[in-house]
């Protein structure tokens, strides 16, 4: 396929399988566990991601004289906005009453997963070109379903910048994401907060354990199959609760922790010797990410230890600069997240859809800016008034 500019050839592959991981990994390297042939994998393997779930692989391949993978970029053919943390619904809703159809579209992204990270995956060495002939690739691609639009959701934001020198529409959004300053221990942590906050927190941690609660964690091979199926359970509590649908099948976590068990951090919360939640996190270069969390008891401030407390623990005795707990949450600020920008990109087919959604976008950057500013001034840190 060529990207419209030069004669690049790109391959469309249909499953994550179809590249040998070392070829696929070569690009993606070894800092973000999300885009690692492993975890790609996983979710195509238990069908949790495909054409079934509506999330059909169309990955690019681009590759060198040698025959070698020189870039690569994970994109997925879908009927559907699920799944992507990016919302889209009132585009397709609005494009839908003017007569157009918005499904297919692809998505270029780690399937169910906000975490930031590359999207154009370059082998070191190679041409900063062949990020342009990957984002041709994917326009041509579209062409070529009938697509009405491309995505790509959490890029970086060096590459959200590049997307948008070549004409590609951006978005801005926000999540929260607390940064190791490098601290000795958790105490440590609370020394750098104010007064009321530093007690506050003490108060919840203190509470879950005269709550009777107490913590394992666990990664590599201490991790069972006992353990996810404990977890799954949690999972599919939570899931069902909360959104009424699950998009990752038990299979999945035992395809995970078989490929990557040294990067699953799984923390699990119990009570009189059984487990009553647990929280699952995926370390990757200096960032802990927080993904998944549920409970079958109910217990004060036992979500905040299990997902934020107990991954600050973890991310200051490992050394770890950040950890990224996920999507949404405006509470997590009290508690030392702050927010910061995330990033997407998008190219839209049709010209009336494009112009009306460049102007909602136009709109709404400001606005996500300013939210994230206003939101900073509740920052729990102390003040330097120096």
């Amino acid at each position: 396929m060529p990207d419209g500019t030069e004669r690049t050839q790109i391959t469309v592959l249909p499953a994550i399988d179809e590249i040998p991981a070392a070829e696929w990994d070569a690009c993606a390297g070894d800092g973000d566990p999300f885009l690692s042939h492993a975890f790609l994998a996983a979710l195509e393997r238990s069908g949790s991601a495909g054409a079934e779930a509506g999330w059909a692989p169309q990955h690019l391949v681009i590759e060198d004289g040698d025959g070698r993978a020189a870039a690569c970029a994970p994109l997925y053919l879908k009927n559907h906005s699920y799944g992507e943390y990016v919302f889209d619904w009132s585009w397709a809703e609005a494009y839908h009453r003017a007569g157009g159809r918005y499904y297919p579209k692809l998505q270029c992204a780690v399937p169910f997963t906000p975490a930031t990270g590359r999207r154009l995956l370059l082998r070191p060495g190679a041409a900063e070109k062949l990020e342009v002939a990957l984002m041709g690739g994917m326009v041509e691609l579209a062409r070529q379903h009938g697509a009405s639009s491309v995505h790509v959701t959490f890029p970086t934001r060096d590459q959200w910048r590049r997307f948008g020198q070549q004409g590609w529409l951006l978005r801005l959004g926000q999540q929260y994401h607390w940064e190791n300053a490098g601290y000795r221990d958790f105490d440590d942590f609370l020394d750098a907060l104010s007064s009321r906050k530093r007690k506050t927190l003490r108060k919840e941690r203190r509470e879950v354990v005269e709550a009777g609660i107490r913590f394992r964690v666990l990664s590599g091979a201490d991790i069972q199959e006992a353990h996810w199926d404990t977890f799954f359970r949690f999972y599919l509590d939570t899931h069902d609760r909360k959104w009424g649908q699950n998009y990752l099948n038990r299979k999945f976590f035992s395809l995970l922790g078989e490929a990557m068990a040294d990067r699953v951090v799984l923390v699990l919360a119990e009570a009189d010797g059984r487990a009553v939640a647990g929280a699952l996190n995926l370390r990757g270069g200096d960032t802990l990410f927080g993904r998944y969390w549920g409970c079958r008891e109910s217990y004060k401030f036992l979500h905040f230890e299990t997902c934020y407390y107990q991954a600050i623990d973890y991310a200051i005795a490992h050394g770890l600069r950040w950890v990224e707990a996920g999507a949404q949450g405006p509470h997590k600020i009290q508690r030392g997240y702050l927010p910061r920008a995330t990033y997407s990109a998008h190219w839209i087919a049709d010209p009336g859809l494009r112009e009306a959604i460049s102007r909602y976008l136009d709109h709404e950057r400001p606005a996500v800016e300013a939210e994230i500013a206003e939101l900073a001034q509740r920052s729990p840190y102390k003040r330097d008034d120096g």
